[in-house]
């Protein structure tokens, strides 16, 4: 009668089976010193720093990069152009309030004045700042012109 293999009985086939090498623990446990690493350099080193690939030119170098300047600190106007203004009637007076009223100038802050356009009819524009022909164009049309 052959006799059964019990499950305590299993075992790996003789040198099938290799102790993980122990690197860095001194000159007793093998591959003691340089532990298979060599010297020196980012290899022997324990990190890579964040984005390298490889020796690959890395992304942050590949993409193209922004051109010019923006002034945080700038403080834009908005700007309304002589034909606009032609939506008020005769004789009004229009001020920046009037405008955003209007829907013709959507941000808060500064409003401009700027000469495109014709102006048929004599208003009162009180403003932050007009171009020197608005304000030409403006009085001509008898008009007035008040800075804010």
């Amino acid at each position: 009668m052959s006799e059964q293999f019990q499950l305590h009985d299993l075992s790996p086939a003789p040198g099938s089976r290799k102790a993980r090498k122990r690197v860095g623990r001194g000159t007793g446990g093998k591959g003691h010193k340089t532990a298979g690493r060599g010297t020196k350099g980012l290899k022997a080193r324990n990190t890579l720093r964040p984005g390298f690939e490889g020796g690959q030119t890395p992304m942050s170098m590949r993409i193209p990069k922004l051109k010019g300047f923006r002034n945080p600190n700038k403080d834009p106007y908005a700007v309304v152009n002589l034909s606009t203004l032609n939506r008020f009637p005769a004789g009004s007076v229009i001020t920046p309030e009037d405008l955003r009223h209007k829907g013709l100038v959507k941000h808060h802050g500064r409003v401009k004045v700027l000469a495109l356009g014709e102006i048929d009819r004599a208003l009162t524009v009180k403003a932050d700042a007009f171009s020197e022909a608005a304000k030409a164009k403006i009085e001509a049309a008898g008009g007035s012109v008040e800075v804010l």
